[in-house]
């Protein structure tokens, strides 16, 4: 038997909807929704604005409903049903019409009055259907344009940072190097070096003698290399796969690069003590000026995150549960006040690309 709870559970709550594409990825949506729909939800606008007013004689939230109307008005009444009714019907509308939304959307009631149909236009950014590149051959490609010998370990590489390790080691007593010029500053930093000896390898950590020493750091200095001509290589791979596919990408996914670009600025100056209004003020910049020279990277990441969600999609490659937990885990343990469902997100994010470069990496 269906119940007048079922009835109402499954009466749409909007009339037929016209829904037609705008620029930037946007799609704007114009409809209605039924009288029969939309004023049963005054009970719970009146309930809502009674509990947000402060009415003198009156405890908050059991002010008589004739009084309350007195105070705020009819249309503050009217404006607060249509808000409730359009939230509902805006996820129906995205659901039924399968509306790949993101971000909030624009909405505008094009007519309200009571006893008449509730009506509205919504904008709302969505996903930007892109045709995806051959990737796979992009990659490929790429993979093999990278030099053979980027992780080659040279004597001169060797050298280098031997050099490199004993000035660090040097012993700057006696010496006013900043009235110092440049020359006579190294040759100061030369003569105070330590001598490369078993002894002062020993002194740097668990190493036997200078052979020791120099296997293990060519092994350092190679692993480095390797990882350098990765991310190189892996540039190389988003920067084709990202010029393969013109798209327009909607203001609100720059805007959410842009956000995390600027978040992550300010904790770079933040771990380097410094301000960020002071920084602004020695750059003689604003922050919109700031954010205006990031806006091309910003795009280049969003279009980039985008194909990448779109591949991961494609080729079902996502980072498990049990890994995802496990990053969590160690961001909230390095960063205290981290919220966990961001770092969630960024853990899935970060983790997941790593798997989809590693996939392209292999050439499968």
């Amino acid at each position: 038997m269906t119940t007048v709870k079922d009835q109402i559970k499954n009466t749409k709550t909007y009339d037929t909807v016209t829904i037609k594409p705008v620029e930037k990825s946007r799609v704007e949506i114009t409809g209605s929704i039924p009288v029969s729909i939309w004023e049963t939800t005054r009970a719970e606008a009146i309930k809502y604005i009674n509990n947000s007013v402060t009415i003198d004689g009156f405890r908050k939230g059991m002010v008589p409903e004739n009084v309350l109307i007195g105070k705020v008005g009819e249309k503050a009444i009217l404006e607060e049903m249509a808000e409730i009714s359009l939230s509902k019907s805006y996820m129906d509308i995205v659901i039924d019409n399968k509306i790949d939304a993101i971000g909030k959307p624009e909405i505008q009631i094009t007519k309200l009055a009571s006893g008449n149909p509730l009506e509205f236009k919504i904008i709302t950014a969505i996903v930007p259907e892109v045709k995806l590149p051959d990737y796979k051959k992009i990659a490929k490609d790429e993979v093999e344009k990278a030099p053979k010998d980027e992780s080659k370990v040279t004597d001169k590489d060797i050298e280098d940072a031997i050099l490199g390790i004993r000035k660090s080691k040097a012993s700057h007593e006696g010496h006013d190097h900043e009235k110092m010029s440049k020359e006579d500053h190294d040759k100061a930093i030369e003569a105070s070096m330590p001598e490369f000896t078993d002894d002062f390898v020993r002194s740097l950590g668990d190493f036997a003698d200078i052979p020791d020493f120099k296997n293990k750091l060519s092994t350092m200095i190679g692993e480095q290399k390797a990882d350098e001509a990765r991310e190189k290589t892996r540039i190389r791979i988003a920067d084709a796969i990202a010029e393969a596919v013109k798209v327009e990408l909607p203001d609100i996914m720059i805007e959410s690069e842009l956000n995390r670009t600027q978040a992550q600025f300010e904790a770079d100056m933040e771990r380097m003590g410094i301000k960020l209004e002071d920084y602004l003020k020695h750059s003689k910049k604003t922050q919109e000026e700031i954010r205006l020279e990031w806006k091309p990277l910003a795009e280049k990441k969003a279009k980039l995150q985008l194909m990448l969600n779109m591949i991961a999609e494609k080729e079902n490659i996502h980072a498990s549960p049990a890994e995802v937990e496990a990053e969590v885990a160690h961001i909230v343990e390095h960063y205290a006040d981290a919220d966990r469902e961001r770092a969630t997100v960024y853990a899935q994010t970060i983790l997941t690309n790593e798997k989809i470069f590693q996939w392209l990496e292999q050439g499968k």
